[in-house]
Order: C-alpha cells, then structure tokens, then sequence
C-alpha cells in the first residue's frame, strides 16, 4: 500500500488552507462534519477579522457567529473557537501546543484534531481517524475488526513505517475521498484492488 501510495499520491497533504499552526487550529475545528472546500470559503474572512489567537479570544459570540453561519453546528463551533484562543492565551502563553496531551485540553479538540495538528505542523507520527480513514482501513483491510477510531488508529500505527504515518493519514483520506468513497467505490479505477479485502470479497464475487 504505501508503495502505491507513495508513487501515485507522494506529495498528499490537507486540502485545508492555513497559513501557521492557529490557521490550520480554526480549520480543522471547523472541518468537524464539514467539507474542506466549505470551510476554505469561511476561514478567509475570519482570519482577516482575527489574525491571530489574540484577537480570536477577544472576540465576542455575536462578532464571530455571523462569520460561520453557513458552518454546520455554528453556535458550536463558534464557542469552541473562542474558548480555545482564551485557553491558548491564558494557559500556553499565546503559543498554539504541538502535543496530543496539550491540546486535547482545548474547547473543541478532540483525539482526531490533535493528531491533524501534530501531525501536519510537526510531521510527528500521529493518526487522525476520520470517516474516511476509518472506512478505508476497515474496507481494504488495514484493519481487523476495529470497532472505533482508537482502535483503528492504534493498528495502523503498528504496522506503518513511523516515518510514514504523518503521510499516510493523508493517503488513506484522499483515497477515500476521491476513488474509495462511501457509497460505490470506483473499484474500476483503484490501483489497490490486487490487496483490497472488499475488493476480492464483494466486487469480484458480484462480477
């Protein structure tokens, strides 16, 4: 897998648009049940109005809401955004952490955004499990009856070269984004259908 991957796919990474380590933070809180390309059209005029985490935990729900309308869950996320610059601010002095530990203590920072933040600013060997990722493994099977993200993300860590597993999370998202989607995968244009469970299971006995 990583040798097609690596050939078809060598330069994979977010299709979140950032420009520093706050940037990508906002994105991918936003990202939470909502497409890349809807939160590209939102952040651009939030980081115009706040630059930076200073002027985020400045900002009021009325100010910031407006601006994130159009984001699912919206009250939500626009709390979250506010907490998490206060805490970044209040607790780690201005400076967005690059540990799992640290920023899972975030307001709207979960495992999966920690590990995304970690793993793209700090190429540390961290894997965040999305829908995708966690569709994917389980469909070419990566995994073996991996019931939850953890489980899922604690057996791809055991067998990925470590410095790979920034990489691959990438891999396994536009994989599953573009060819191995949810409903139909286009198993016709897959160049992993010589190792793919559903592949061998489903499809060529249906065909």
């Amino acid at each position: 897998m990583t040798d097609y991957f690596q050939q078809h796919i060598p330069d994979a990474e977010t299709e979140l648009i950032y420009d520093n380590p706050y940037e990508l933070l906002v994105a991918v809180i936003l990202s939470a049940q909502c497409t890349d390309k809807r939160v590209n059209m939102t952040t651009p005029a939030i980081f115009e109005k706040y630059p930076d985490v200073k002027s985020l935990s400045e900002a009021s729900f009325e100010e910031l809401f407006p601006l994130i309308r159009s984001i699912s869950y919206p009250n939500n996320k626009t709390k979250h955004l506010i907490g998490m610059a206060k805490m970044v601010m209040e607790k780690f002095h201005g400076k967005i952490p690059l540990s799992v530990n640290e920023l899972v203590q975030l307001p709207g920072v979960g495992r999966k955004t920690a590990n995304v933040i970690t793993s793209v600013i700090d190429q540390q060997p961290n894997m965040a499990v999305d829908t995708h990722v966690f569709r994917v493994s389980a469909r070419i099977g990566l995994t073996l009856n991996a019931k939850t993200p953890l489980a899922t993300e604690k057996q791809l860590i055991s067998f990925l070269p470590k410095e790979l597993i920034h990489k691959a999370h990438h891999w396994i998202i536009l994989h599953g984004r573009y060819v191995c989607v949810a409903r139909n995968p286009k198993c016709n244009i897959c160049g992993l259908k010589p190792v793919c469970k559903y592949y061998s299971k489903v499809v060529k006995q249906r065909d």
